[in-house]
């Protein structure tokens, strides 16, 4: 069979065949699903997407193993602080790490690693940073936090595939990442009505939470922080 062939077979397959849907009680894993069409649905996940911003300037403009140092720690960062909060890393790609959390407190489980995450990348990771380098590089990221239905389905080849994601805070949290790293975390309405008052309120009473007009999605109201939660 020649490579057209094959992906004609598989095209048609796909279209052609209804799917087989389940609902989750755990994040799949790739194994856990079959290449056909095969889903895990969940009525309601939160997704972390954790960017570092900057990356472009940072390989062009500096040395491969200080940029290289960079990506490993803040992604070393964001992802222990995922684990901690009870999501599941799902995917890297290049400078972004995506989590899933599935929890009851699911998105106040995201916004407390979020606002971790913050906290080490300024405080921790960056102090380290000025210790092994001569440089006035600081480091900058953006999180973007949605919820929504998601289902998890299986794709690529045999020997070499992965889960998709599909569902809304999928698409949109990794879109709230584009925005401005001046604001490091951004969730949206969905995610902010669920949150304790814990996670909207600053150590002094002050409410820690910025409202935007989201003009790249269709004036969605977004929220966005610099608040941090310091880690010991």
């Amino acid at each position: 069979m020649s490579v057209a062939d094959d992906i004609r077979k598989n095209s048609n397959e796909a279209f052609g065949v209804s799917w087989a849907v389940r609902d989750g009680q755990v994040v799949p894993a790739a194994i856990d699903l079959k290449l056909s069409n095969d889903a895990v649905r969940f009525a309601d996940a939160t997704v972390l997407y954790a960017d570092l911003d900057g990356s472009t300037d940072l390989v062009e403009t500096k040395k491969w193993q200080f940029a290289g140092e960079v990506y490993k720690t803040f992604l070393y960062a964001a992802s222990r602080l995922i684990r901690r909060h009870g999501g599941t890393i799902v995917s890297y790609d290049g400078d972004r790490v995506m989590g899933i959390f599935i929890s009851k407190n699911q998105c106040n489980d995201a916004v407390s690693c979020a606002l971790e995450i913050n906290y080490a990348v300024k405080n921790i990771v960056q102090a380290e940073l000025d210790k092994g380098w001569k440089t006035d590089f600081k480091i900058r990221h953006v999180i973007g936090i949605d919820i929504s239905e998601i289902r998890a389905a299986r794709t690529g080849v045999r020997g070499d595939n992965d889960i998709v994601w599909i569902g809304n805070a999928a698409n949109l949290a990794a879109k709230l990442t584009a925005l401005s790293a001046d604001q490091p975390t951004w969730i949206t309405k969905r995610v902010h009505d669920r949150l304790k008052d814990n996670q909207k309120i600053g150590s002094k009473g002050e409410d820690i939470w910025k409202s935007w007009k989201w003009g790249q999605h269709n004036q969605d109201p977004i929220f966005s922080t610099t608040y941090w939660r310091a880690i010991s």
